[in-house]
């Protein structure tokens, strides 16, 4: 399983679109196997979405995404976890108990991403 989190560093970002890179884990039998970092290739409508689907991800955790994002996710069969915060692999480990669970924060003006999720 490949679950990618929207991340600024090491921490989880409030708004998917406009995160510094995608730290991206591999999970086997509920352990975190493999990590790598991918920058973020550019904020444009739909395309993020598609590109986290294409490499295979399975999970996406972010603090906040536009409803646009999240019905393409749904689309590819990508679970959506919003709401998230603080560090990126403890979230990780978070959903691989079954303890992160989604807010459904959804933003839905851009221009108003500095308020996203709260």
């Amino acid at each position: 399983m490949k679950i990618a989190v929207a991340s600024e560093g090491a921490n989880v970002t409030e708004h998917f679109g406009h995160c510094e890179s995608f730290i991206v884990f591999e999970a086997e039998n509920g352990a975190i196997v493999l990590q790598e970092s991918v920058v973020n290739p550019g904020h444009k409508p739909g395309f993020l979405p598609n590109f986290l689907a294409d490499r295979g991800v399975n999970v996406i955790i972010s603090g906040g995404m536009g409803g646009g994002a999240v019905e393409i996710f749904n689309e590819r069969k990508v679970e959506v976890v919003v709401g998230a915060s603080g560090e990126a692999r403890a979230a990780v480990e978070q959903y691989l108990k079954g303890e992160l669970k989604t807010t459904g924060s959804v933003c839905h003006e851009h221009q108003h991403h500095d308020a996203c999720g709260h």
